[in-house]
């Protein structure tokens, strides 16, 4: 899944620094596993809002995730104010699952 977004190529640099977060539980990176659904820019005010997901709403690593989303992003666009929220609307599904995590899922 492609997360939608305003500057596609400050859009490139986030995924690219997103791939190194993992979800601890599965080994999967955040992109690949498909939780990142926005990622939107403010450049005037120097912002950027990320719109994620979780496998479930119960999900016992979600506070890792998230805050290690919002680290790779500070790290990846200093300067900016980072805000990450959460979001289940859609529902996180396997077909979210890009090809290579697939692959790295043996599926």
């Amino acid at each position: 899944m492609n997360p939608v977004t305003n500057l596609p190529e400050k859009s490139k640099l986030a995924l690219e620094a997103l791939h190194q977060v993992l979800d601890p539980e599965i080994g999967l990176n955040v992109v690949d596993l498909g939780l990142i659904y926005r990622l939107d820019f403010d450049e005037e005010k120097k912002e950027l809002f990320c719109t994620m997901t979780l496998t479930t709403s119960f999900c016992p690593m979600g506070e890792s995730i998230t805050f290690g989303v919002l680290q790779a992003l500070e790290a990846c666009f200093p300067g900016y104010a980072v805000h990450v929220g959460l979001s289940f609307d859609p529902p996180w599904s396997q077909d979210l699952i890009s090809g290579e995590g697939l692959q790295f899922l043996n599926r």
